[in-house]
């Protein structure tokens, strides 16, 4: 009887503990497992099953102590009590349960076949004591069935198991991991190329120029404007270069060598403009505010460059962005990004505002300033090191000491 009370207490702890995800693995090579993950569809009735057996077990042991008792030790009835109540502690609660929450799955794995025998006995009784249960459950608003649906993990939660358990995933593989997860946390403001640093071709200068910026670009595709970004016509694959230059140098419309241009909200999540670059077999558009203005553009490269531009070249990169000074301080553009001068620096200035310095410091003081000047953002000291044409270039920036 303690025995079989062992296995069913041990049992309940690696069922209820087991890692569905890892069980699902395991079954591929493994009945037990997959017997397990199929007891695990109605834990209602394992739990019931489980708990009628090892009652039984209890009560029976606790019917065999007392006629020893009353029959070879003058009836002490109690000290049969205590002795029955430390054995059922020690062997059948407390070490099988510790057994199976350190091998949960592999306590579940092997129990599998004994548990599904025991839900089909008890399954007359397992029957009525659910129908009383559910009934209190209602009183509680509680749906047995909702743990064998809830096993789904978040991206939050995710991330925190990659954190705490990712330590066999390389480092390259877990950052790119940890990036795709905060893709929906992202919006396409956060990552895009800001207004002032569109680059694009305006055909209202020279025909050299257009050349310089066509043999210049990264891109595959540039937008096309006149006079200002605002003024956009289209956007031209390289591809068609030749044959736009050559539209150029005999003054005839362009528009038709262009391709349409396509906008995007500012607030759009990054994981979803992902999606939508794939549908429509583009990988650049313009950004756009809540009132259509231009605010800025995103290429698919921006993108991937979030996902894997967290080392390497990215890296570099950021290196020379920010230079870091020997008393901590960082020297930086104007207009660099909030969200990479946290990463790089592992700081928390505030994200929710502006996504730049430049519009962070401007927001602060309600104006563009004039001169430099030096201000306290929370627990940051900035000092503008210098301003042209109406923006901040450069930026010190230093977090007081706590």
């Amino acid at each position: 009887m303690l025995i079989f009370s062992a296995f069913s207490s041990g049992s309940e702890t690696g069922m209820m503990a087991s890692n569905k995800v890892k069980l699902r693995n395991i079954s591929k090579g493994s009945k037990g497992a997959m017997r397990a993950l199929k007891l695990l569809q109605r834990p209602d009735v394992l739990l019931a099953s489980i708990l009628i057996g090892n009652n039984f077990a209890n009560i029976l042991a606790s019917a065999i102590v007392t006629i020893i008792m009353i029959d070879y030790f003058n009836g002490n009835v109690l000290l049969g009590s205590i002795i029955l109540t430390l054995i059922i502690l020690i062997f059948s609660e407390i070490t099988p349960k510790t057994i199976a929450s350190v091998y949960p799955e592999k306590f579940a794995t092997k129990s599998s076949w004994l548990l599904k025998l025991l839900v089909i006995i008890f399954k007359p009784l397992v029957w009525l004591t659910n129908i009383l249960s559910s009934r209190i459950l209602k009183i509680f608003n509680v749906d047995p069935m909702q743990s064998a649906t809830n096993d789904n993990l978040n991206s939050d939660e995710l991330r925190t198991l990659l954190d705490e358990h990712g330590d066999l995933i390389p480092m390259q593989s877990r950052e790119m991991l940890s990036s795709i997860l905060g893709m929906e946390e992202l919006t396409v403001e956060d990552i895009m190329t800001p207004h002032a640093e569109i680059i694009g071709i305006d055909i209202s200068q020279s025909i050299e120029a257009a050349q310089t910026i066509i043999g210049s670009s990264y891109y595959s595709r540039l937008p096309v404007f006149k006079k200002s970004i605002d003024h956009v016509i289209g956007m031209l694959h390289l591809k068609d270069s030749h044959q736009f230059i050559e539209a150029l140098e005999a003054g005839d419309d362009v528009k038709s060598i262009l391709f349409d241009t396509t906008f995007i909200s500012q607030s759009t999540t990054i994981s979803i403009q992902l999606s939508q670059f794939q549908k429509k077999d583009s990988n650049l558009s313009l950004v756009v505010d809540e009132y259509g203005e231009i605010q800025g553009l995103l290429t698919m490269e921006d993108i991937f460059t979030e996902i894997v531009g967290k080392f390497g070249a990215a890296k570099a990169d950021l290196e020379k962005e920010f230079l870091i000074k020997k008393d901590g301080a960082v020297i930086a553009d104007g207009n660099s990004k909030i969200r990479e001068l946290n990463s790089f620096m592992n700081w928390d200035i505030d994200e929710d505002g502006s996504k730049t310095i430049n519009g962070t410091i401007t927001d602060f003081l309600d104006q563009i300033p004039q001169e430099n000047v030096c201000l306290e953002i929370d627990d940051y000291r900035i000092e503008i090191l210098n301003i042209e044409d109406n923006s901040i270039e450069k930026v010190k920036i230093k977090k007081k000491e706590s």
